[in-house]
C-alpha cells in the first residue's frame, strides 16, 4: 500500500492582496511647503485700509470740486461720475457722507496714476498764474510812486508794450491815487499790466 503524505504549504496566490507601502529613506525629508512658485501674501493692517479709503475719498472730492469743464480733463468711469454729480447735487451732510464712501469705492476702479499727473499739472500751472500775478502786483506798485525810471524799467523790459497808452495809465492811476478816489484807473492799469506780461 502506497502512502501518501500531505505536505501543508501556503500558496502565496491564497492570501489577499495590499499594496505594499513604500519604504522611507531616512535621508528624506518632508516639507510643508508647496510646490512651484507660491504665491505671496499681503496682510494689510485696517488701520492702512482706512487711511488708504480716506486717501481715496479725498482724492474724488477733489474731482467733485471741479467744475464740469475741469473734470472733462479727467478719465473717470460712468458710475463715478453719476457718483460725483449726485454729490454736488445733495445738500445735506448725511447723504454727503454716504455718497462720498462711494466715491472712494468706485475710485478703485480709475487710473489713480494719470489722476495724480494730471491735478500736479494742474497745480503747476496754478503756482505759475500766482506768481505771474504777484509779479504784474509789484510793477502796478512800483509805478504808482511816479518814478520815470520805473516807467523806463519796464519799457525796457516789454518792448512790445504799447507806450503811449501806457504812459496814459500811470498818469490816470497816479493822479486817481493822490486825489483819493475809487482805484478805476488803477484797475485799468493792472488789467494792462497784466495782458501786456503774459
Amino acid at each position: 500500500m502506497k502512502e501518501f503524505h500531505h505536505t501543508n504549504t501556503k500558496d502565496p496566490s491564497d492570501t489577499p492582496d495590499s499594496p505594499a507601502e513604500p519604504a522611507i529613506n531616512a535621508t528624506d525629508t518632508i516639507s510643508d511647503e508647496p510646490e512651484g512658485d507660491a504665491e505671496e501674501i499681503v496682510y494689510v493692517s485696517k488701520s492702512q485700509l482706512k487711511r488708504e479709503m480716506h486717501e481715496l475719498q479725498e482724492l474724488g472730492k477733489r474731482l467733485a470740486d471741479l467744475n464740469e469743464q475741469q473734470r472733462a480733463n479727467f478719465v473717470l468711469t460712468e458710475e463715478l461720475l453719476s457718483g460725483i454729480e449726485e454729490y454736488r447735487r445733495v445738500a445735506k451732510n448725511e447723504a454727503k457722507r454716504r455718497l462720498l464712501q462711494y466715491i472712494g469705492k468706485q475710485m478703485r476702479k480709475q487710473d489713480l496714476e494719470s489722476i495724480h499727473a494730471r491735478f500736479a499739472e494742474m497745480d503747476a500751472e496754478q503756482t505759475r498764474t500766482i506768481k505771474r500775478h504777484h509779479l504784474v502786483e509789484q510793477w502796478r506798485d512800483r509805478l504808482l510812486e511816479n518814478n520815470s525810471n520805473d516807467v523806463t524799467a519796464f519799457l525796457n523790459e516789454y518792448p512790445d508794450t504799447d507806450r503811449q497808452t501806457f504812459r496814459q495809465l500811470v498818469r490816470n492811476a497816479v493822479k486817481e491815487q493822490g486825489n483819493g478816489k475809487p482805484p478805476a484807473n488803477t484797475r485799468k492799469l493792472f488789467k494792462f499790466l497784466r495782458d501786456t506780461m503774459l
